[in-house]
């Protein structure tokens, strides 16, 4: 029987298939996902015709039909339109049988012809990558036969062909809405399964890619690596790649008298960094309030759950914990006043239909009943509101 080109041992052939198996995850974050789906860094046209060459062989993925996928899951996420949301199809199904959602929704020609927008359109792409999708992973099997003979061949093949179908089609769409940690309280379920994207090439961090799609670097904490975002470095440095955007960073000055356009746009823009420090004030808020709470229907409450509640967004939370919740809040005037606040200033820039000058005015009427509240976390929040910096 043919041995294959290459005489490895056991170790060589596990080595080999996740070198293949990693190229093809950096395809998918550093290709498909940053610049097509979500346009957040431009490449050169080398390295994108290798990625694109790269995914036919291994995937025999379409670009237009994944990234109009991706950007409708971004669209309608954690709605009934969503394609692959564990919220809503249940996490067993998309975490075992996410593939079949993406085909399902790649037959959807609305979905490609709506958000299927601005992918390649060359000759290679009509006359062989999407005119034949699956001829690719045949050249991949009798590649690897060739390389590493039958047997070693096929097996090695058939994990590139799993690969992406569980650890992207499943792990990040099921898991990546379902189980892990928040750096970002944004309106979806996303979560960072780990903080070091380096299976997936950064992938993991998805919490933090679903509050700043357009970033092209997904890590935002200190103890957090994306490695895809090293391999884009690299690109950049050596001319093939230009990042356009990334997760902005808080800048902070002088506390001033009075919140201006400036401090306006520099809290907009660090939105989310506001939500989690206000947040943050919350929980202390909840702590303090705890012990002075009435005794309310529907079980004992422990502070933990109260803090959760106060947390969480309203449409994560049970209809029996909402009931609850309004109950204290009811009861309780400085819970309601640090809830509705948080409500306030959200609408900062929830409100597309607002001028801006209405909106630095209701800014700077936030800060002052902040200020006169007589508690101490929104007082010392409001000075950090006047902190923040462009």
């Amino acid at each position: 029987m043919f041995s294959g080109l290459l005489d490895m041992p056991w170790w060589g052939y596990v080595v080999a298939t996740l070198a293949m198996t990693h190229v093809t995850i950096a395809s998918v974050t550093i290709f498909l996902h940053r610049h097509q789906a979500h346009r957040s860094l431009d490449l050169h046209p080398l390295p994108a015709l290798f990625f694109r060459f790269w995914l036919w062989l291994t995937t025999g993925m379409v670009t237009k039909e994944w990234a109009a996928i991706h950007r409708k899951h971004h669209a309608k996420c954690e709605t009934p339109e969503d394609p692959h949301s564990p919220q809503i199809h249940g996490i067993n199904k998309v975490l075992w049988a996410g593939v079949f959602l993406y085909v399902k929704e790649a037959r959807n020609r609305e979905t490609i012809s709506r958000y299927g927008h601005g992918t390649p359109d060359d000759w290679a792409e009509r006359n062989i990558l999407s005119a034949y999708p699956k001829s690719g992973i045949v050249i991949m099997l009798a590649a690897d036969i060739l390389l590493f003979g039958v047997w070693p061949g096929v097996l090695i093949w058939a994990v590139q062909m799993l690969w992406i179908p569980f650890w992207a089609a499943g792990v990040i769409n099921g898991l990546g809405h379902y189980w892990g940690y928040r750096n970002y309280n944004c309106a979806d379920a996303s979560t960072n399964l780990f903080p070091w994207g380096i299976l997936i090439g950064g992938e993991e961090l998805h919490n933090n890619h679903h509050s700043f799609a357009t970033s092209a670097k997904l890590s935002a904490r200190w103890y957090e690596f994306d490695i895809g975002w090293m391999y884009i470095r690299m690109l950049e440095m050596l001319g093939l790649a230009r990042v356009k955007k990334t997760i902005p960073t808080p800048k902070f000055g002088i506390a001033k008298a009075r919140a201006d356009f400036d401090t306006l746009q520099a809290i907009i823009t660090c939105r989310y960094d506001v939500m989690t420090r206000y947040v943050q004030s919350l929980k202390v808020v909840a702590q303090e309030e705890f012990s002075a709470l009435k005794i309310q229907p529907g079980g004992k409450l422990s502070v933990k759950e109260l803090r959760r509640w106060l947390a969480a967004d309203e449409s994560e939370l049970a209809p029996d914990e909402k009931s609850r919740l309004a109950f204290l809040l009811q009861s309780n005037s400085r819970l309601q006043t640090v809830v509705t606040m948080r409500k306030e200033l959200t609408a900062l820039w929830a409100r597309s239909t607002a001028t801006r000058e209405q909106l630095l005015q209701d800014l700077q009427d936030w800060i002052a009943r902040a200020e006169k509240s007589g508690i101490q976390q929104l007082e010392d929040f409001s000075l950090r509101l006047r902190r923040y910096a462009v």
